[in-house]
């Protein structure tokens, strides 16, 4: 079968195919539309009127287009529209370059033929027992002409080949088009080879067991006609075979046969039939009759026939099918062997039946509903008995059930064996026991099979008619393939221990083979290969033993007895000679010592030298090529190849390359495909790639592990697998194109054991050898969890199929349980000492059911088996297998565990002694038992979701089960991997096998699908997800209150003390070593931190770009001048700016003073991502905060806010002083400039200093206590801490710490102490001032071992001897500031405290697990003061009390809290400000806005309040005055793309507010009932603009595929689509009002759409009468654009206000400028020139003003008609929104997150 052919197996759908319902490769004409067909029950196309030409569907949509197909047979679903005519025409293309038109009608009276054309008449059927019928009848016929009154749904079977053969004398090729024509109703067309019996469904043929003829199968589901119970399908529709095999006119006309249903049922029970006068035309009579005499067999010899009229009635075949051998090719298959005719003798010894021996087939579709079964004759004589029923089969079926698909991976026992075939369209390399040969085109592999160790070297003749392959281990041997036909020819016994090099000749009469005899001697062999057939013997020409090292050898391609080797050391030429081999060196001389790699011939050759003059390079791993004469044997020149930083510097002009591609690692193999424009590339890391010569690009063709795959988990949804391996990488690849997505690489102290798919989220969950689970989100390519709870490494990791439990089992017992309902995955249950201790038992330590209700665990001893119920971890069952049988003498013990389907309630257990008990999950009974599962231990075992197969590995074989274990032969078993499979999985589609070992193995599961005829389907919605809600509640989310946990310990954490500490109280402390206790209320454990808050590095493939680059951490250009780049601390206390790709112009000047066009009136937002950039002082009421590079100070009483803008820059950190009078702020800092620090007057807000010292980031401020002093304290990138004097704000002293900063704290009871906290260390240091000079002197102090490696990322002083610290894993550390040592540490919570605040007795602790929580810490105090009095007291009384938690909105950044702890406030990175009361409970949201980016600011038509949206799926809207949040409408998953209010008097009763978003729908909120009113989908993509119309009749929308849709804003209904667009993304669309005959044309509004290809479009509308007429077409030029553009501005118009008909428009042109267009003169009357590309565009609508934003942080205001205009600075990143209120008062601009309200005062 063709490549062609292979996808339309077994059949093809073709409305499906061609997509029809979108009509783009389709083309329809005159009355054609789609209904709901009654007695379907599904939607059909009808085609209506009479005139053929102008009333047709044509499939494709031009004659230029070929569908392709190439079945034999093609169906016609369809019914004649009664008493009408109808034409059908096939366009058949024929082998012989002929195209041949085929067409059927009830027109036509008689058949017709020319050369070209075959003209059928149909005769059309009518409703069982009608007139019509019986007329017919009578008749002896069909009834030619119009259709009859009622007509009945016809499945029409054409027979292609037949067709053309007979009457043509033509061979089929495929069919070219169809063309369906008048006066039909059609359902659907079909291509198959398959005959397809109508009577019957899958449910039937499986239930009676029935075995179909070769090449028949039961009708598929797309084409089945629904037959209702007690009814039969044969009296409900007709079936109609062309040719047919009734007694009618079967080859002149198309029509019903005298009897249909035994047309296929004289198949099943074959019958002979009587002898009958068959009425046809005089060509058709001498056609067929050659036919019928080419095609007849002949009898074979000495045996006697009956003739056909003798024999009434054949006897019924019983099928029976036979194992047959395997192939090598292909495991558990049988082979293929010859098509012959076999004579067979029936029982009744008078009956000859002729079988075609072939293989049975069984093919499955590409539907996920339908697999079709195919069944060949059997391949050995078949017994016939006509009265012995038929059996059903004893066996698994079908056989094989499996087919290796896919296999990703490469190598194995060497990264150097691949090869180009001779036409280099495909590349053959190994995968450890298994040969691939992959298309490089179509990426479609094939495999041979047959090895049973790892593939150490291959060799491929230059023809690629002969393949060799050996493989490595004791019993080395060689194969040799037939490289088309897959099967291994013969085998040869090398005799060596390790084979690792072949070698063919140029014409591969000779193979040479390298290796290692069980001496560890190098033996080269050399064989005849000339003659190699099945079976033989292959003589060996010659073999030599030599001590030297030979890595590579090659045969001249000019004299087969010539050889060439070279290794390490040597170089050294070969001949065959009277039957022996011999060698001799070549004279390196000082080179004698390189390790020699590789060598290659010169090719080409000249008259005027003998062809074994020529050159031979060889080369080395040190980079050398040296040039040998191989007739002089000597060397003629060396180059070098210099290692690659050189090569890219001043060395470089030395070098010349033609092309050059950089890999990820060393280069393992190289070779050339024999035209030489392609380069096969491998490397010891596991890639395998070419480079392409003419387009100098490169390709990867395959990623691998480099060592076993320990697991895997699949995600069905996106078809995705992710592997977990020895390697130490996690890597995600697409299933269907075996490409590399994502490739995680860990610490080196850690490496991944376990991986788990969320079943529907885009997440999965690792857990590593450091005991630590995290949890990644693919898309983000980012850690949103992570917990360390195991001891030991995690061994198994599951989610439950509802996707609201994770669970976790060590390998030390522990079994954790997460909320994976919640995006952080918090931990809710720890147990330990649950799970049976073992290293590597595998991902099947644990199972949940399918109904996630129950876990199945092998614990607490590897004898017992627990079921628990997921969502408490409360134990319901043990089991303890090792009393289930009696009669053993050893005890037996559990290994794996697996839950069948919910219904079935089983539970698998895989046990030591190789059997799997089934096992009652509610009594836990032993139901059946199974022994001698497989030759070695079970490792891993799965159930299909319907519960009828099995799937088992042990060692190296999978095999295949009848779960009900009913059969003689219960199992198949499949064999490839050459190492123990690890893990085996269904697919979650249940179409496939998954297996891994040595390799990723993708199997096609061939059962069919089971099929419930009595009870339909039930679809059990799981539990919605907290993080998967497609919409919320308004009213829930405007509030936004902090959700109190339900946390209420009742008993205290356990503290840890420390002996170190205390010198002379050792009977005081308790073991630190003591087991960790948790809580039951609480649901936290208390384990170690890890060291390393994220482990991975992400390496992601998206865009199937297979150009080799670096790893993350690498770059080709140099670091730091010391040859070693800082690295960012894995914590999120250092503060890191936010990224941006826009630069502040430095040329702005800034208006002068009583001015200014625009004043700052009010800033909406807290910059999350800021660090301690809050300060609240409680006594004065100074409360300072900062948003992008703006300062806010608020008045909490009043809400009126001031600005003290200064920062250019994102500001990262603010201090205050203790009197309140000074205020510190740090920005910027990074490679193009130094940070800025101000220093401002609280009173009046001026900024007294400007300071800049720190290169990067400034990480922390801090004032003495007496604010004589300010601290500030460098990033990781410079870990400086600098002094400055607060009189004269002069830098004092620097140091210079080697570790990175994260915090900074004065002593609050003397001004010379301080402490720096960082990367696994506190810093205490003291301020030395003497004389005229400062300094700074340190003191660095480990963690204790206790809390382990870690960060501080807080601290705070209680009194003058206690600091508490903070650490990344969660432990509260306290020191005593006099001994400077750690005496106590708590685990205070379950992520990284980044917040330490402490009053008196009580201490606040905020982290990134979002939770605030308040200790009382009394005990501690006490304890120190007992330590310095040397007491020796008890330990009972020492804890900490949690007294509350709250639950915030995200991870905590900044707090301040008053002197008695009472109240607070609390920011978050969810840019949230929260005022906390303690002494309440109760929790008030200050001040909020948007974490992500905002894409629209609107301001509503009365002015009272304000909409934006963004890219979080949020639309907000804020009170205009107070600026405080009302109500917030929340889409999760989804961008809100733009933002809309309805007119004052639109349709809508109340005020609206509607917001497009990128999964094309748009949604209306009434922001009087804080609900969502109407959810409709305009856009089948991204919704870019939104507008209400004028009147707000109807509602614009503009997509990013250019379609305007208009949609009524009531019914959501779509009024009218708008193509003009088509292609290039809408940017905005407006409307305003106009007068009804203003330009000619009617219509009271005008509205306009820009696109980004530099179009606008002007339409003139009267909604209300369905009226919209184009005005005007705008396309304005523009020049190609430069090759480094990132992406162009936007193309962005407007109505001007002010300038009635003018159109202002500014986009990406010539010239950087703003256009103004008169809708009457149609010309641009003036332009205005800007500094750089606008970003956005607004217009007031007094004053002729124009606001524009830039990518330069400017906001620039013009005055339209001057051109007058003024600069402002105040935005810390592009100003990409800019929106005026309706009565212009107002300005409105949005900077990524920073929403900036301005006061419009005019030019």
């Amino acid at each position: 079968m063709s490549s062609r052919a292979l996808w339309q197996q077994p059949y093809v759908n073709i409305f499906k195919h061609v997509k029809i319902e979108e009509w783009k490769k389709v083309s329809k004409e005159g009355d054609v539309a789609t209904y709901m067909d009654k007695s379907l029950r599904c939607s059909v196309f009808r085609i209506r009127g009479s005139v053929p030409a102008s009333n047709y569907i044509l499939l494709p949509k031009t004659s230029s287009q070929s569908l392709g197909l190439t079945g034999r047979y093609l169906y016609l679903l369809f019914r004649p529209s009664p008493n009408k005519h109808f034409t059908v025409h096939l366009d058949i293309a024929a082998e012989e370059g002929q195209v041949i038109r085929v067409s059927f009608s009830n027109l036509f009276k008689e058949f017709k033929s020319t050369a070209t054309w075959l003209q059928f008449p149909f005769l059309c059927g009518a409703a069982h027992a009608s007139v019509y019928e019986n007329t017919a009848c009578a008749a002896k016929q069909g009834l030619v002409g119009p259709a009859p009154s009622s007509t009945k749904w016809t499945c029409l079977t054409l027979n292609l080949h037949y067709v053309l053969s007979v009457y043509l004398n033509r061979t089929h090729s495929h069919l070219k088009s169809v063309k369906l024509c008048a006066n039909m109703s059609v359902k659907n067309i079909i291509t198959s080879d398959l005959l397809f019996d109508p009577d019957l469904s899958f449910s039937e043929f499986r239930q009676s067991g029935v075995m179909l003829p070769d090449g028949t199968a039961p009708m598929p589901r797309e084409m089945c006609f629904p037959v209702p119970k007690g009814q039969r399908w044969h009296n409900l529709y007709d079936y109609i075979r062309f040719p047919s095999d009734g007694t009618k006119l079967p080859f002149d006309s198309i029509q019903k046969g005298s009897n249909s249903e035994t047309e296929i049922s004289a198949q099943k029970s074959p019958r002979k039939e009587q002898s009958h006068a068959v009425k046809i035309s005089k060509p058709v009579q001498d056609r067929v009759s050659l036919i019928q005499q080419i095609t007849t067999p002949k009898p074979a010899r000495r045996t006697k026939q009956r003739s056909a009229n003798q024999t009434k009635r054949l006897p019924e075949l019983n099928y029976t099918h036979s194992g047959g051998s395997e192939s090598p090719g292909s495991p558990g298959q049988r082979s293929q062997t010859n098509e012959q005719v076999t004579i067979v003798r029936a029982d009744d010894a008078g009956v000859h039946v002729y079988a075609h021996c072939e293989d049975d087939t069984y093919t499955q579709t590409d539907s996920e509903e339908e697999i079709t079964v195919i069944n060949a004759a059997s391949p050995r004589p078949v017994s016939l008995s006509s009265d012995q029923p038929v059996k059903k089969p004893q066996k698994l079926f079908p056989d094989p059930i499996l087919k290796l698909n896919r296999i990703i991976g490469f190598g194995g026992a060497s990264m150097r064996c691949a090869v180009w075939s001779a036409d280099g369209e495909e590349v053959v390399y190994p995968c450890h026991a298994v040969i691939v040969i992959m298309a490089v085109s179509s990426r479609l592999q094939r495999f041979f099979i047959g090895h049973t160790d790892k593939v150490s070297a291959l060799a491929l003749n230059a023809s690629s008619t002969l393949l060799a392959s050996a493989q490595t281990g004791a019993n080395s041997l060689i194969r040799l393939w037939s490289y088309r036909g897959g099967v291994c020819q013969t085998i040869i016994p090398t005799h060596t221990h390790a084979l690792n090099l072949l070698r063919f000749s140029q014409s591969g009469g000779a193979l040479c083979g390298v290796g290692k005899d069980s001496h560890n001697k190098t033996t080269v062999v050399l064989w005849n290969t000339r003659r190699v057939a099945e079976g033989s013997v292959i003589p060996v020409l010659a073999k030599a033993h030599t001590d030297v090292d030979i890595q590579t050898m090659k045969i001249a391609f000019f004299d087969e007895t010539r050889m060439v080797s070279c290794g390490l050391g040597n170089i050294r030429l070969w001949r065959l000679r009277g039957g022996s081999l011999r060698s001799c060196p070549v004279n390196l001389g000082q080179y004698h010592n390189l390790e020699f790699t590789d060598l290659a011939f010169e090719r080409g050759h000249t008259q005027d030298r003998p062809v074994d003059e020529r050159t031979l390079f060889v080369s080395s791993r040190s980079g050398h090529i040296l040039e040998i004469d191989y007739v002089s044997v000597a060397i003629k020149n060396i180059r070098r190849l210099l290692p690659a930083q050189e090569t890219h510097t001043h060395q470089r002009e030395k070098q010349t390359f033609s092309t050059e591609a950089e890999h990820e690692g060393p280069v393992s193999l190289v070779c050339v495909s024999s035209d030489g424009s392609r380069v096969l590339g491998a490397t010891t890391t596991g890639n395998l790639g070419y480079l392409d010569v003419s387009s100098r690009g490169y390709r990867t063709l395959m990623r691998s592990h480099t060592a076993s795959v320990l697991g895997f988990s699949v995600d069905g949804v996106r078809r995705r697998v992710t592997t977990v391996s020895k390697d130490s990488t996690v890597r995600v690849w697409d299933m269907d194109t075996m490409q590399q997505l994502y490739d995680f690489v860990p610490d080196d102290d850690e490496s991944p054991c376990s991986v788990a798919f969320h079943p529907s989220m885009p997440l999965f969950a690792c857990g590593s050898s450091s005991g630590t689970v995290r949890v990644f989100d693919i898309q983000t390519s980012s850690l949103i969890s992570q917990h360390r709870q195991h001891c030991g490494s995690v061994e198994c990791v599951i989610y439950s199929p509802d996707g609201q439990c994770l669970f976790s089992a060590g390998a030390l017992g522990y079994l954790v349980l997460y909320n994976s309902s919640q995006h952080d995955h918090p931990v809710v249950r720890v147990l330990s000492n649950v799970v049976a201790w073992s290293v590597n038992r595998g991902p099947d330590t644990l199972a949940v059911s399918s109904d996630s209700r129950c876990l199945a665990i092998v614990g607490p001893t590897e004898y017992i088996v627990t079921i628990m119920e997921a969502q408490s971890l409360n134990e319901l069952l043990r089991v303890d297998v090792s009393i289930l049988d009696v009669e053993s003498s050893t005890l037996d013990s559990a290994l794996n565990v697996s839950f069948s389907p919910s219904s079935q309630s089983h539970l698998l257990v895989t046990t030591s002694a190789n059997k799997i008990l089934w096992i009652d999950t509610h009594t836990g009974q032993l139901l059946r038992q199974v022994s001698e599962v497989h030759k070695h231990q079970c490792v891993s075992l799965a159930v299909s979701e319907d519960g009828r197969y099995l799937l088992t590995t042990g060692q190296n074989s999978l095999k295949v089960w009848d779960y009900d274990m009913h059969l003689e032969a219960n199992s198949q078993v499949f064999i490839g991997h050459s190492e123990p499979i690890k893990q085996v999985r269904f697919t979650p589609d249940q179409m496939g096998v998954v297996t891994v070992g040595d390799a990723l193995f993708i199997w096609d599961f061939l059962a069919p699908p089971q099929e419930h005829s009595k009870s339909p389907d039930i679809k059990v919605s799981p539990r919605k997800l907290a993080h998967s809600w497609a919409e919320l509640n308004a009213a829930e989310l405007s509030n936004e209150s902090p959700r109190k946990a339900l946390f209420q310990p009742s008993s205290p954490p356990v503290m840890h003390f420390l002996s170190s500490a205390l010198k002379d109280s050792e009977g005081f402390l308790c073991d630190s070593a003591a087991e960790l206790q948790l809580s039951p209320v609480t649901g936290h454990a208390h384990s170690p931190p890890p060291k390393h808050a994220s482990f991975l590095r992400v390496t992601e493939w998206v865009n199937n770009e297979d150009t080799p680059t670096l790893p993350a951490n690498q770059s080709r250009t140099e670091n730091a001048q010391d040859g070693h780049a800082a690295v960012r601390p894995d914590c999120y206390k250092h503060f890191t700016s936010c990224f941006k790709t826009s630069v502040l112009d430095q040329t702005t000047v800034a208006p002068l003073s009583g001015q200014a066009g625009l004043s700052l009136k009010a800033v909406i937002g807290y910059n999350g991502n800021g660090r301690n950039n809050m300060v609240w002082n409680p006594d004065t009421g100074l409360f300072v905060y900062t948003c992008g590079c703006v300062v806010v100070v608020e008045d909490l009483h009043t809400g009126s806010q001031k600005q003290w803008l200064g920062h250019t820059e994102e500001i990262s950190t603010l201090a205050v002083t203790h009197d309140a009078q000074t205020v510190a702020s740090a920005s910027g800092g990074g490679a193009s400039h130094s940070s800025l620090i101000c220093i401002w007057n609280a009173s009046d807000g001026s900024c007294r200093n400007r300071l800049s010292y720190h290169k990067g980031a400034v990480q922390s401020l801090a004032f003495s206590r007496d604010d004589m002093y300010m601290l500030s304290v460098g990033d990781f990138g410079e870990p400086v801490v600098a002094l400055w004097s607060t009189r004269s704000f002069e830098l004092l002293c620097t140091a210079q710490i080697s570790v990175p900063l994260h915090d900074a704290s004065f002593c609050p009871f003397t001004a010379h102490e301080l402490t720096l906290v960082g990367s696994g260390a506190v810093v205490f240091t003291q301020i030395q001032a003497q004389d005229n000079s400062t300094e700074l002197q340190v003191q660095r102090v480990s963690l204790p071992d206790a809390v382990g490696q870690a960060e501080v990322t807080s601290l705070c002083y209680s009194t003058c001897r206690i600091l508490y610290t903070g650490t990344n894993g969660g432990h509260v550390c306290v020191w005593d500031c006099l001994t400077r040592r750690c005496f106590v540490t708590w685990e205070a919570d379950g992520g990284e405290i980044g917040v330490l605040v402490c009053r008196e007795n009580k201490l606040v602790t905020g982290s990134n697990t979002k939770k605030l929580r308040l200790w009382s810490v009394a005990s501690v105090q006490n304890l120190s003061n007992a330590l310095h009095k040397s007491s020796r007291a008890k330990d009972d009384g020492a804890q900490v009390q949690l007294e509350q938690e709250l639950l915030l909105d995200g991870t905590v950044v900044s707090a301040a809290f008053d002197d008695v702890m009472d109240m607070g406030i609390v920011g978050t990175t969810a840019g949230t400000l929260w005022y906390i009361n303690w002494a309440d409970s109760t929790s008030i949201r200050l001040i909020s806005g948007h974490k992500s980016k905002v894409n629209g600011v609107v301001c509503s038509p009365d002015e009272q309040h304000l909409a934006t949206c963004g890219q979080d799926g949020s639309v907000r809207v804020w009170a205009l005055q107070s600026h405080e949040l009302l109500v917030q409408f929340q889409v999760l998953n989804q961008s809100c793309e733009c933002v809309c209010w309805s007119p004052p008097k639109g349709v809508n009763e109340g005020v609206c507010v509607a917001g497009g978003y990128s999964d094309g729908t748009v949604r209306i909120f009434s922001l009087k009932s804080a609900e969502m009113e109407l959810k409709l989908q305009p856009q089948p993509v991204s919704v870019c603009a939104l507008q209400y119309s004028h009147y707000g009749h109807v509602l614009l929308s503009g997509g990013r595929d250019g379609l305007v849709t208009v949609s009524s804003p009531v019914t959501g209904v779509t009024v009218r689509t708008i193509r003009d667009h088509k292609g290039a993304p809408i940017t905005t669309v407006q409307c305003t009002s106009k007068q009804y005959k203003e330009f000619g044309l009617e219509g009271n509004e005008l509205w306009l759409a820009v696109s980004t290809d530099r179009r606008v479009s002007i339409w003139a509308a009267d909604w209300t009468k369905d009226k919209c007429e184009l005005l005007d077409w705008l396309t304005f030029p523009a020049p190609s654009p430069p090759e480094d553009a990132v992406a162009l501005p936007p193309s962005l118009a407007a109505f001007s206000p002010s300038e009635r008909g003018t159109v202002v428009y500014t986009g990406y042109a010539v010239e950087k400028e703003i256009l103004f267009y008169c809708l009457y003169k149609k010309q641009v009357l003036r332009t205005i020139s800007l500094a750089d590309w606008a970003l956005c565009l607004g217009l007031c609508s007094t004053g002729r003003l124009i606001a524009v934003g830039s990518n330069l942080r400017v906001l620039k205001l013009i005055h339209s008609s001057s051109g007058r205009f003024q600069d402002f600075a105040s935005h810390g990143d592009s100003v990409h929104v800019c929106s005026f209120s309706w009565s212009g008062s107002q300005l409105f601009t949005a900077a990524h997150n920073e929403l900036l309200l301005w006061t419009v005062h005019g030019l």
